[in-house]
């Protein structure tokens, strides 16, 4: 009975032992469950600040690696500042891109970063904006109305086109020009404007057709291979950029006409040094996104700490031929 007494002391001791222990234990883990409740009304990751600036960005279209290479290059910054941002995408379409940046402009951001569609839609929203006192950097190519823009960051476009004009105008005395423009867009119109005006002092240079694509592969294709269907003539194409030039060449390779054409563009893509490489097309200039990218988000920050930033940046462009497409690497935007 003895023995029986105290193996039951023995385990109520044991007993009561493990029932404080695991009410300790649990009393802690409420403890710090409570805790990080209460912390959890605030954000303090290494990458949100507590107040953090909102920033919105709005291209003309995400369906080119160009404006995605700025993109990545804002959000790089964006983040490391451990603020947020906000894309939208109005692919081509000027009523869109407006919707969205009212939409943005009502949830509160505190800058924008925008590539109109349309170079003169977008004055009344641009204004609101700047009434609200929501900062405004246009990038790749200018708005309507330059004052509503705190800073506009472009390549230099109408030297672009020129300098491919020059180089043209060096290897034609004669040819039979096709135009593939985007009129609805300044830069579009600023190179071809440019290339025009190199070729100007050569009659023997002659436009035979401009051909509206919007600057897309898949609008520039099919409007060549209509325009070659027609009967037109012509033995040189000069492109707005280089996503219709891809369009192009692969028109002129549908019609076995690819490297028999003299095809010039704008951008210096990754697809377009290809060819240039392989020597169907003939050049293009080069246009630097990830420089834009990069001053964009620097002139959001600076314009943020209330610095002076220049109104108008410029970004340099540089001619790619066969001669030296290889120092610029073909498998990779510049």
């Amino acid at each position: 009975m003895r023995l029986f007494r105290n193996k039951f002391q023995d385990q109520s001791k044991s007993f009561h032992k493990m029932f404080w222990t695991a009410l300790f234990l649990f009393n802690v883990g409420a403890c710090i469950l409570l805790f990080f409740f209460l912390r959890a009304k605030k954000d303090y990751s290494v990458n949100q600040k507590e107040h953090c600036h909102f920033i919105g960005a709005s291209y003309m279209t995400m369906n080119n690696e160009f404006y995605k290479i700025i993109s990545e290059e804002i959000n790089a910054r964006v983040e490391a500042e451990g603020d947020k941002l906000m894309l939208r995408d109005p692919a081509l379409d000027a009523s869109r891109q407006n919707r969205q940046i009212l939409d943005m402009l009502a949830m509160g951001i505190d800058a924008l970063i925008v590539t109109p569609v349309e170079w003169e839609s977008l004055t009344d929203t641009l204004r609101q904006a700047k009434e609200r006192g929501v900062l405004t950097i246009v990038v790749d190519t200018k708005v309507q109305g330059g004052d509503l823009a705190d800073c506009t960051i472009t390549s230099d476009n109408y030297g672009a086109g020129r300098l491919v004009g020059e180089y043209f105008a060096k290897k034609h005395n004669k040819a039979k020009l096709l135009i593939m423009t985007h009129e609805s867009a300044k830069s579009g119109k600023d190179r071809v404007r440019g290339f025009l005006d190199a070729i100007a002092g050569k009659e023997g240079i002659r436009v035979v057709k401009k051909i509206e694509c919007k600057g897309q592969l898949e609008i520039a294709m099919p409007k060549l291979l209509e325009t070659i269907d027609d009967g037109v003539e012509f033995d040189n194409i000069f492109c707005l950029n280089d996503l219709a030039s891809v369009g192009v060449v692969a028109a002129l390779d549908e019609n076995d006409q690819a490297g028999r054409v003299g095809v010039y563009g704008v951008d210096a893509s990754p697809d377009a040094k290809a060819l240039i490489k392989e020597g169907i097309m003939e050049a293009s200039a080069a246009q630097f996104p990830s420089e834009i990218g990069k001053e964009a988000a620097d002139a959001v920050y600076r314009l943020f700490a209330k610095k002076n930033v220049e109104k108008d940046i410029l970004i340099p462009v540089e001619l790619i031929t066969q001669e030296n497409v290889e120092k610029f690497g073909a498998d990779r935007w510049q």
